[in-house]
């Protein structure tokens, strides 16, 4: 097993480790306090905005029962959390380092995703109401998309600075 495979096979570790649960990323790359602070804050979130039991009774198609369990003033912490916890493991992990705005993609994506919990509730694509989950998980491809678009206008813009 080469050296660079070995770097690859880390970070994608870390990475799906820390899509798993916020924080455990952390913990694989040594960093136990963030990494134990992260998991504390994940299940304090997890129970005051009723994640657990919205996911079930949204992927139950419960969706107006979800909606009624859900607590957004807790909830609406959870995306920056989640893909703050993905970004800051994956880059520990030594991922990203030599990529210009390689953040941005995860940054966008909790804007988007904070975005559709928030409208979750009464927006309805073509008369379906999605809810707390399925909403932001629609919205979560944009703030990628968006993310890698300003990121490409970005890395346009400064190569052409140093020109």
């Amino acid at each position: 097993m080469g050296i660079g495979y070995s770097e690859k096979s880390k970070k994608l570790e870390v990475l799906l480790w820390s899509i798993a649960l916020p924080g455990f990323g952390q913990l694989l790359n040594g960093k136990y306090v963030k990494g134990i602070f992260l998991v504390i804050l994940e299940i304090l979130v997890n129970i005051m905005g009723n994640f657990n039991k919205i996911i079930i009774l949204s992927f139950n198609f419960k969706i107006e029962e979800a909606i009624a369990e859900t607590n957004y003033l807790w909830l609406m912490f959870y995306p920056c959390l989640y893909f703050f916890s993905i970004w800051d493991a994956y880059k520990d992990a030594g991922g990203g380092m030599d990529k210009p705005f390689a953040y941005l993609p995860l940054v966008f994506s909790a804007y988007f995703v904070t975005t559709g919990l928030i409208f979750s509730s009464e927006f309805t694509i073509f008369g379906y109401l999605f809810g707390p989950i399925w909403l932001p998980i629609l919205f979560l491809p944009i703030g990628l998309g968006i993310g890698v678009v300003l990121r490409r206008v970005l890395l346009k813009k400064y190569s052409k600075e140093t020109i």
